[in-house]
């Protein structure tokens, strides 16, 4: 990079036509603001950079350019808002500093990019998210008028609660395992025996694709033959999330064959398949259903904790925009290895009101078995879907029983207000509840 001084932070005379302002200065609804953590090296002046920054994702370069005018600034130059660092240095530096943090905002007017979302990765985390020092984006502050052009989830909590008829518990998955098998007849069978336990939502799982072993029209025909055979014995309705995710266009001719076959539920891994295809689904009037959206490819963009981008927009802010109405996060406790404290706040982005965009279902899940529950629903309350895979398949008495060992621990907790697996274990124990007890001395993690 050409030294700093030689960069393109020209000035105006015009404040407004200058890469930096006060809050107050910025109309928030007119502009998105986005939120970051930076790092840069201890000689960087970091107000300036900053501001470099802003001029690289709006309208200029690294060196000024004759097109760039006060009046093309003035309209459309990203401005920074906010450059606080901590340890909050003022006097003198300690000595051997190599590195100094900041948290950063930046205001970029929301006419440049419209009502899109590829338009808006491009400009909040496009060119700076590699090599310009340590770049994070940590959230986006989005103007009404951004969001209204959005449709956002179809159903969310509400509608998928209308659909079920469960209303006063957290709803129950379960994803069919193994994760790849054979001819269709098998997953059906076990999507027979865990919806007869007491599963809400049955899902393929992520890695199952439209194959000739396994194709998606022969999924789900027998699919929803088995949980229309187990509803008329128990009375319960049940989702099956059929996967769809392939390539574009085979996506699209996926939930055709997916929804003439009677499908009443998608899988989309939204990341792999692509943002905007999220939203070109959610928003396409003839799918009438609730779309799941997996978070597989996630670790990729919010691993890293100086680089990417935040957990609670990746899982969080972003699906539900674009028109999820079930979002898979992992489950604290689980054997996704988030801090517990970083994710109850992305099952609350989820639900927390959010201009017209409904509420949406978090899914916690990723090594979940019965001795979660009480923690689960502690932290989150009912409004959440607890995802199981291995800890209802792999139940000593068979998928039926781990389904109804679920079923059981999620009735408890909320019938007596257990708030602990201890609570949990010792009354399974006094009132002999077999499959319950059963998880719970085979799996004491």
């Amino acid at each position: 990079m050409p030294e700093l001084k030689k960069l393109n932070l020209q000035k105006f005379e015009d404040p407004e036509a200058n890469p930096v302002a006060l809050a107050e200065g910025v109309d928030p609804e007119k502009y998105i603001i986005a939120t970051y953590l930076m790092s840069f090296p201890a000689d960087f002046n970091a107000y300036r950079v900053t501001q470099l920054l802003a001029i690289e994702q709006s309208t200029g370069t690294w060196t000024p350019v004759p097109g760039e005018t006060p009046e093309v600034r003035k309209e459309h130059v990203g401005k920074v808002i906010g450059v606080y660092e901590y340890p909050d240095y003022s006097i003198m530096l300690p000595p051997d500093t190599e590195w100094r943090n900041y948290f950063v905002q930046i205001a970029f007017p929301e006419d440049n990019i419209g009502e899109q979302i590829a338009g808006l990765f491009t400009t909040v985390i496009g060119n700076i998210s590699a090599g310009f020092g340590k770049v994070r984006l940590l959230d986006v502050r989005f103007p009404k008028k951004y969001v209204e052009g959005f449709k956002g989830p179809k159903f969310g909590i509400p509608g998928i609660r209308d659909v079920l008829g469960v209303y006063d518990r957290p709803l129950l998955n379960n994803m069919i395992k193994p994760c790849v098998y054979g001819p269709a007849k098998l997953g059906a069978k076990y999507a027979y025996e865990v919806a007869k336990g007491g599963v809400d939502i049955i899902k393929d799982d992520e890695l199952l694709f439209n194959r000739p072993f396994n194709p998606v029209e022969e999924r789900v025909t027998l699919f929803m033959e088995a949980i229309d055979k187990a509803y008329e014995e128990t009375g319960e309705k049940t989702l099956y999330a059929v996967e769809v995710t392939d390539d574009v266009p085979r996506i699209f001719e996926n939930i055709d064959t997916a929804l003439e076959h009677g499908a009443n539920c998608l899988l989309v891994n939204y990341i792999a398949a692509g943002w905007s295809v999220l939203r070109k689904i959610a928003e396409d009037p003839s799918v009438n259903v609730p779309i799941l959206a997996h978070s597989d490819v996630a670790g990729v963009y919010m691993a890293s904790h100086e680089y990417g981008i935040n957990a609670n927009l990746v899982v969080g802010k972003f699906p539900r925009l674009l028109g999820a109405d079930i979002v898979l996060v992992g489950a604290p406790g689980g054997k996704v290895q988030f801090l517990e404290d970083k994710g109850w706040p992305i099952i609350d982005v989820l639900r927390y009101p959010f201009y017209h965009i409904k509420p949406v279902f978090p899914m916690a899940s990723g090594g979940v078995y019965p001795s979660l529950v009480p923690s689960l629903i502690a932290g989150a309350g009912k409004d959440i879907v607890i995802g199981a895979g291995g800890g209802i398949h792999a139940h000593p008495m068979g998928p039926e029983a781990g389904a109804i060992a679920f079923r059981q621990a999620i009735d408890i907790v909320m019938k007596e207000g257990i708030t602990s697996v201890r609570e949990l274990r010792k009354y399974a124990k006094e009132n002999n509840v077999k499959e319950l007890l059963t998880a719970l001395e085979t799996w004491k993690f």
